[in-house]
């Protein structure tokens, strides 16, 4: 795009001297300045009317698939109704109602095409079959990359083959069953610090802002699990990291922001004198510090041959294929997307189980019953332990069925294609919605957005909720650009929920409470949760 404008400036400026030098009776000028702006305002006026009106309305390929057209703007395209809506919100909508074999076409601003998948042939495709065919969009990339770094999240090809081949053992089945004494003890450590909390002041205690407490656990857990280093943020809310990361999920950017780092060039919309910018300059320098000296203090240990461990950093240090440099912003990977995604989940359980009262108290009698670490905290945890809690693993895995973290991504087509055999010109953004395929009634039937646990239980059914076929979960997406993450995010929420619901009763702070869904990189209750707990022992 950048070389496009420049071109267009270049010939604007070419024809205004040409006008000006030997035929000055056609220019509208006697500057050729001034000329040359009229003539790249005028090209940019056609080039508006080509890419907004003629091509997407007239001359698309893609206008003939099935979409909500009904309710688009000849200019904005449907972009009135996401732009209102929680991320997925349309969308959950759209793959029940419209009829379609794979694909659902709509508009975004400006008529910027957009694919939306819903089919598990079609997720198979994009997300399997033809995977690094569908690429990160390069503007996400910059978005993301700013603060998440450009780790394996955002590596494309071979270089995200190799990354992904050299992290593996950090993420191994065998090493994550190994994870679960860490992840107990941290989870055993939030119920006593909330247990704390509340003996304080218990009128004014009672109630907790429970996302909080949720991202300080999972951030430690990512700090011991993951990176052999304690934050303590349960102990220490104040710490440095875990304030700087609050800042920046905690509200995340006003949707106008969104949009603006949606249609700005990157260097711009990052120059712009926002607040938000500030903040996030300023965490990015934190969050590298911190990286840094994580990596300074493993490769001295390395040095020494003292014995490392099975974390993410030893693992890529001793895997000999990152620089410093990519070092952190691997970490940067895992440090946000590895506490920000759990807290999201922690949060989205706690919310249907305070909602659904009955569905808390038969899960609190499993793991009461079944889990002797619940009553006493010298037991040890073993993986065997949490994995026979057939109920929790089917809250857990309903939770994050209805309640996906990450609501929506982005691929684009790095070349012309097809999907489901329809043309994909190259440069068309693909939408995968965990949030719409989750919950679409054609893969989980008519009760498809109800909160149902039991649809887990039974034979056959405890991995695939009684789906038939294994792409009606995206949560964590499918094929080689799947979570590397997914055994151990899944194992630390079972543990931290297990924890929760073992120690305390839950219930929202208003009965009356209407949610209210917050977009962003994760999807959360607007306002945050505030619940009253009860401690199990003196209810």
């Amino acid at each position: 795009m950048a070389v496009f404008k420049k071109n267009l400036l270049l010939i604007s400026v070419v024809i205004s001297f040409v006008l000006v030098r030997y035929a000055p009776r056609f220019a509208l000028f006697s500057s050729v300045a001034w000329n040359a702006v009229a003539l790249l305002l005028l090209q940019l006026v056609v080039k508006f009317g080509w890419t907004v009106l003629v091509y997407p309305l007239c001359l698309s390929p893609l206008r003939h698939l099935p979409g909500p057209s009904p309710e688009a703007d000849i200019i904005l395209g449907n972009f009135k109704r996401i732009f209102k809506n929680p991320n997925g919100e349309p969308q959950r909508d759209w793959i029940d109602n419209i009829e379609n074999d794979g694909v659902i076409y709509y508009r975004w601003i400006f008529n910027e095409p957009r694919i939306l998948v819903t089919h598990p042939k079609a997720l198979a495709e994009v997300l399997v079959q033809r995977n690094y065919e569908f690429i990160k969009p390069q503007r996400l990339r910059d978005g993301l990359g700013r603060l998440l770094g450009v780790g394996i999240l955002l590596a494309e090809g071979d270089e995200h083959k190799r990354q992904r081949r050299a992290l593996m053992p950090a993420f191994a089945f065998r090493h994550v069953k190994d994870l679960y004494p860490i992840f107990w003890e941290k989870s055993r450590e939030m119920t006593v610090a909330i247990s704390q909390a509340l003996k304080v002041d218990e009128k004014a205690s009672s109630v907790v802002e429970i996302r909080d407490w949720a991202s300080r656990a999972t951030l430690d857990i990512i700090g011991v699990a993951g990176m052999g280093q304690d934050f303590n943020s349960l102990m220490n809310p104040d710490n440095e990291l875990f304030l700087t990361y609050r800042s920046v999920f905690g509200n995340g950017p006003r949707q106008i922001m969104q949009l603006l780092f949606n249609l700005l060039p990157a260097w711009l919309a990052r120059a712009l004198p926002f607040k938000r910018n500030e903040e996030v300059r300023n965490a990015v320098m934190t969050i590298k510090k911190v990286a840094r000296d994580l990596i300074r203090d493993k490769r001295a240990k390395l040095e020494k041959n003292a014995r490392t461990d099975v974390d993410i950093i030893s693992v890529a240090l001793e895997s000999g294929g990152f620089t410093d440099e990519e070092l952190v912003n691997q970490l940067m990977t895992f440090l946000a997307a590895g506490h920000e995604t759990t807290a999201s989940a922690m949060t989205w359980a706690t919310y249907l189980l305070c909602k659904y009262p009955g569905v808390q108290t038969k899960l609190r009698e499993e793991i009461r019953t079944s889990l002797p670490a619940i009553i006493n905290p010298n037991s040890a945890i073993s993986s065997t332990d949490i994995d026979r809690l057939p109920y929790l693993n089917a809250v857990l895995n309903e939770t994050m069925r209805i309640f996906p973290p990450v609501p929506l991504t982005l691929r684009e087509a790095a070349h012309d294609t097809t999907i489901q055999g329809h043309f994909i010109p190259k440069g068309t953004t693909i939408v995968i919605c965990p949030w719409a395929i989750n919950t679409s009634k054609h893969l989980w039937g008519d009760d498809s957005k109800e909160f149902n646990p039991e649809r887990w239980l039974g034979t056959g059914k405890a991995n695939t909720g009684g789906a038939e076929s294994n792409y009606a979960t995206t949560t964590f997406l499918h094929g080689p650009r799947s979570c590397i993450g997914k055994d151990f995010a899944k194992a630390e929420f079972a543990c931290l929920m297990a924890a929760l619901v073992g120690q305390f009763e839950m219930e929202f702070q208003d009965p009356g409470m209407k949610l209210e869904i917050q977009g962003g990189i994760t999807a959360k209750p607007k306002g945050g949760l505030h619940i009253k707990l009860r401690p199990v022992e003196t209810s």
